[in-house]
């Protein structure tokens, strides 16, 4: 028997083919319409189905590029289960280029949301009904947040076996354990049963080769692990993951300009020289130490710092 077809919104999408699809959001205040878009690829044979999404946040651009490259590279003649992609969750934000919508909620704290709520409360119920419902895993695609700079990592209940195979086998440089937030995609997706894998790579607003190769690796590696795409041979070997369990962020104890001696990925030991501040006339007044043994995984990429500013994030 002949698969069958996977339901979004008002419509159908056929085993074996692939459709775009627009849910309808809101009408704005100049009479047009805004709405979700959404990409369905519904393998020809059966397996799991997933989703990917970026850009909860509507300045962390890096995701909508690992999905456009990803959407063009999957067949739905050869998958096996269905791949729904979400590139602009915040679409409202997206358009101005800001983290949050224009009611300055951040819609990654709204989740489930109400059919009713406030905007961004209404947003959250869509993609949970209409996506997050119909798959029993999510990749959700984040960048650092304004002026800073995270190495390309997995942060996911690492206690849970099957999320933690399945972060391994992604490939980032680090998957960390994180703790559930409430309001976030990742609560919401546990309270349905659907696990929830989180990419944070690089920077706000700013397309990056590196963490967008990552990233796109990262999920084809997920989709072979699940059995849904052959092994592809550049894919066999996967690199080394650190497996970290817990991180914090080292602060400024002055005033200054930043002045940073390590970078992205560095491995760093507890009292290490990792920078330090300078005046404007160039007289150096504190120096930024490592307050724990681990690697670098978020810096600010701000030169002008205030005492107490988070610098430095390290991961042990």
């Amino acid at each position: 028997m002949a698969r069958e077809s996977f339901a979004i919104g008002n419509v159908r999408v056929r085993a074996g083919s692939a459709k775009s699809v627009e849910l309808p959001i809101t009408r704005l205040v100049t009479g047009g319409d805004a709405s979700l878009p959404v990409h369905v690829v519904h393998g020809k044979e059966p397996g799991p189905a997933i989703w990917v999404n970026a850009a909860i946040h509507g300045d962390e651009v890096l995701g909508v590029e690992v999905i456009r490259r990803l959407m063009a590279d999957l067949d739905p003649k050869t998958l096996r289960g269905t791949v729904v992609f979400v590139p602009v969750v915040n679409v409202l934000g997206f358009m101005n280029g800001d983290r949050y919508l224009p009611d300055r909620r951040d819609l990654n704290r709204m989740f489930p949301g109400s059919p009713r709520g406030s905007l961004a409360s209404r947003i959250a119920n869509l993609f949970m009904t209409e996506v997050v419902s119909k798959c029993e895993l999510g990749l959700d695609l984040h960048t650092a947040a304004d002026k800073r700079d995270n190495l390309p990592q997995i942060r996911a209940d690492l206690d849970d076996p099957v999320t933690r195979k399945l972060a391994q086998a992604f490939g980032a440089p680090v998957m960390l354990h994180a703790k559930l937030r409430d309001g976030s995609l990742r609560q919401a997706g546990l309270d349905v049963g659907a696990r929830v894998l989180l990419y944070e790579a690089g920077m706000p607003m700013r397309f990056d080769e590196a963490p967008i190769r990552v990233g796109v690796d990262g999920v084809l590696r997920v989709l072979t692990q699940m059995d849904m795409i052959d092994l592809r041979p550049e894919l066999i070997e996967p690199p080394y993951v650190e497996e970290c369990r817990s991180s914090g962020w080292v602060r400024a104890r002055g005033t200054g300009i930043l002045h940073l001696e390590v970078d992205l990925g560095a491995e760093v030991r507890e009292g290490q020289r990792l920078g330090g501040l300078s005046d404007t006339l160039g007289r150096r007044v504190r120096l930024v130490h490592a307050d724990r043994t681990g690697v670098v995984i978020g810096l600010t990429r701000q030169p002008i710092v205030n005492a107490g500013d988070a610098v430095i994030h390290i991961a042990n």
